[in-house]
């Protein structure tokens, strides 16, 4: 099977313009909250356009009104990427102890976005509304951000669930590092504004302009020599990982996880339960008590 005869759940594919492809995380109702089904939509999308010769520049948008809140932790939807679905060699999703949930994270949230990240063709990110946590994670794989004036972005994992950060873990490189720890010690919110100010949005303008605007600067960079377009891409990742990042990534990855065992060591659950906003307090409280429930 193709990546064209793929029919995607959470997904939408299009041409919105010669040369461009958008890739749209279709999940409004629970704001684009990412799970297995729509990771493994949007891998199968990136591929799809990286290796159509007619595509030069992908746009990663979203519907709604907030482009994508994190990972989804409602507990529906399947937990683990069937057989065929997995990318990487890493595969024991269902090994003992910490094992399982090590090898999960490593493939669908750290390998998979890093993997993104080195695209061969420019990727623009179409922001609107909310950006929270994992959503960050979506975001910053992207080359380009271009942001409503309403966009606001926060990391709560800190704050909110015990871990240092989400686990693509380029807060060091897209704001100053002392920026960087007062953002993720307070759990606060870092507006449209502050963003730019800060380097890592690109563009900030009016939402009624948002997808035009996004669509205009991936027309600008689709009309260049597409080569040109990869060996500048390559050339600015190479010099980012040179100063560290995906050493520094890779190590706080394995400070993540330490923080998801010293919360399953602690309270039985692998995020902190007691510091978790009442909404998703409720839902984790729902998913101990159905595996309870199945454990009887």
């Amino acid at each position: 099977m193709t990546t064209k005869d793929i029919e995607y759940e959470q997904v939408i594919y299009e041409t919105p313009a010669p040369k461009v492809a958008r890739i749209v995380m279709n999940r409004a109702d629970r704001r684009n909250a990412q799970g297995i089904t729509m990771t493994y939509d949007l891998d199968n999308a990136f591929k799809r356009a990286c290796h159509d010769d007619q595509i030069n520049v992908i746009i990663l948008a979203a519907a709604g009104d907030h482009w994508n809140s994190g990972h989804d932790v409602s507990g529906e939807g399947p937990a683990n990427p069937s057989p065929d679905q997995i990318v990487g060699l890493c595969g024991c999703f269902e090994g003992k102890g910490w094992d399982g949930p090590y090898c999960r994270e490593r493939e669908i949230y750290l390998e998979i976005t890093e993997r993104w990240r080195n695209a061969p063709k420019p990727v623009i990110a179409e922001i609107q509304g909310s950006v929270i946590s994992g959503g960050l994670m979506l975001a910053w794989m992207c080359d380009l951000i271009v942001c409503s004036e309403d966009a606001k972005f926060r990391d709560a994992t800190a704050v909110e669930m015990g871990i240092p950060g989400v686990e693509f873990f380029q807060h060091p490189y897209e704001m100053s590092v002392r920026q960087a720890k007062q953002w993720l010690m307070t759990g606060g919110w870092m507006t449209a504004q502050e963003a730019e100010q800060r380097g890592m949005v690109n563009l900030v303008v009016p939402i009624a302009e948002l997808s035009a605007r996004t669509l205009a600067l991936a027309e600008s960079i689709a009309s260049r020599n597409p080569f040109t377009m990869k060996l500048v891409k390559q050339a600015m990742n190479f010099a980012q990982d040179q100063m560290g990042r995906k050493a520094s990534m890779d190590f706080a990855f394995h400070l993540h996880q330490m923080g998801h065992m010293q919360a399953m060591l602690t309270n039985g659950f692998p995020i902190d339960i007691d510091s978790l906003p009442p909404v998703i307090r409720a839902n984790v409280d729902k998913m101990i008590a159905a595996r309870k429930a199945a454990d009887a």
